[in-house]
């Protein structure tokens, strides 16, 4: 295990030199590359250390003990040894995760997309929850949200809505929603206080940079459309929502959040990639998950993952058997500790695979 440290402390040396020098700074995109492998690696370089220090201590300890001239020494010295012969065996398993390497998709951003499923308005209602419950969530975690396109529902929510997220580790955090959710709950209209279930599909697709999709533009229908929903008085009167139908897939992306018509076809763009490369991204979870037989990330986007029961209170995540009973503060954006959990299996799943070669 040392020898790899090694060799990252010295990947760790190179990096923190190339961050410095004024060729890197100027191109933008290779500097923040960088950083993020700088940050990535100082935390395995800080095991390291403590690696050491563990391992140093056990040595000096087992010597002093081997000596026994002093009794007191010697009674210091068993107490430093049972100390760090009890920390080194968690810290051992910190390390190899750490060394697995990472999914490369865990740091993009992402486009979330929430769709209406069956349940008709309460669906929709459903869905404006969500959105509200993942906008709450990653306020908490520092992270942006910004609404790309929209269509609301007849009672309240969204028939659909798609969203981009931007910050810091976004995807390899909310790529566990990615779904079909269930809610079972007494709807509004309900005049009788039946318990009803509707559900809806939750999407999370990594964010593509145009040098990880190239597209055609001969490939590309772009249409020109008036916005709808609220936008001030430019709504309805000019062409400014944009359309973009990718002719070989079928694939559908448009944008009507910004004035711009320019701007919004940017982002229709950007929408339309990240979906192409997703549609790639899902055959090698899949694939993966076949391999490892994984129920976290399998790539199925029709698996029932969630329900929201109402009545009870309850939340259960079916992938993991987690239930828990704090569904008001879950539908407000408290979703870290089902998160957690799910890493947490991942994260096993992979030290499973790798502790082979680690």
């Amino acid at each position: 295990m040392l020898d790899k440290l090694n060799i990252i402390k010295q990947r760790f040396d190179e990096v923190a030199d190339l961050i410095i020098q004024p060729d890197i700074i100027a191109d933008q995109k290779k500097y923040v590359t960088l950083n993020k492998e700088y940050k990535d690696l100082k935390e395995l370089v800080d095991k390291r250390e403590q690696y050491i220090e563990y391992q140093n201590n056990i040595a000096e300890a087992e010597e002093l003990i081997a000596d026994g001239s002093d009794a007191e020494m010697v009674e210091m010295a068993k107490m430093q040894l049972d100390e760090a012969k009890s920390a080194l065996p968690k810290l051992e398993e910190e390390i190899k995760y750490l060394l697995i390497p990472r999914d490369p998709e865990d740091a993009k951003d992402v486009v979330m997309e929430i769709r209406a499923g069956t349940g008709g308005d309460e669906a929709s209602i459903f869905a404006g929850d969500l959105f509200r419950m993942y906008t709450k969530y990653c306020e908490g975690r520092g992270w942006r949200t910004n609404i790309i396109d929209l269509s609301e529902g007849t009672a309240g929510g969204y028939k659909e809505i798609h969203f981009e997220v931007t910050g810091e580790d976004v995807y390899g955090t909310l790529k566990f929603e990615a779904g079909v959710h269930r809610v079972q709950r007494v709807p509004q209209t309900e005049t009788q206080g039946r318990v009803h279930t509707s559900a809806a599909t939750v999407m999370v697709i990594p964010e593509a940079e145009e040098f990880d999709v190239q597209i055609d533009p001969k490939d590309v229908r772009i249409d020109f459309f008036c916005s709808s929903g609220p936008g001030g008085q430019s709504v309805n009167t000019t062409y400014s929502a944009v359309r973009l139908t990718h002719i070989p897939t079928g694939l559908v992306a448009q944008c009507q959040d910004q004035k711009s018509q320019h701007k919004n076809k940017e982002k229709a763009f950007k929408v339309l990639r990240s979906r192409l490369y997703d549609l790639e991204l899902a055959k090698k979870q899949a694939e993966d998950a076949a391999k490892r037989n994984s129920q976290v990330s399998s790539g199925d986007r029709s698996a029932k993952i969630r329900t929201y029961n109402y009545p009870q209170g309850r939340v259960t995540d079916h992938r993991i058997g987690l239930t828990l009973y704090d569904l008001q503060n879950i539908v407000n954006g408290d979703i870290q500790k089902i998160i957690d959990e799910l890493m947490l299996v991942e994260n096993t799943e992979k030290l499973k695979e790798a502790s082979e070669t680690l």
